[in-house]
């Protein structure tokens, strides 16, 4: 349980490091709130894959940015000033997660 609820903590936290910028960019409601989804479930899917022979802070930013790919693409279509900064946030938030997770949990 302690797991479990560290993991959903560490959630909240990079859910909310990467909506609060969108949120003063008055970005739209829907977009903030798909963002901060990603962050809360990311650790859960970082913490439970096991990668053999890369290290392990290395992990959760691959992951991070292997599945923001797609809504990158999504967005990249409507927004094309968004890939950099979504690109950037999905590896350095999917590394903080993972650090977080390996020094917590």
């Amino acid at each position: 349980m302690k797991e479990f609820l560290l993991t959903l903590l560490i959630g909240i936290v990079a859910g909310v490091v990467d909506v609060l910028p969108m949120i003063k960019m008055k970005l739209d409601k829907y977009s903030i709130a798909s963002a901060f989804v990603f962050y809360l479930i990311l650790p859960f899917i970082i913490f439970n894959i096991k990668f053999n022979g890369i290290a392990w802070w290395l992990k959760g930013g691959m992951i991070g940015l292997g599945v923001a790919l797609p809504v990158i693409i999504l967005a990249a279509r409507d927004d094309k000033k968004s890939i950099v900064p979504m690109t950037v946030m999905s590896a350095v938030l999917g590394t903080v997660i993972n650090t977080a997770g390996h020094y917590l949990i």
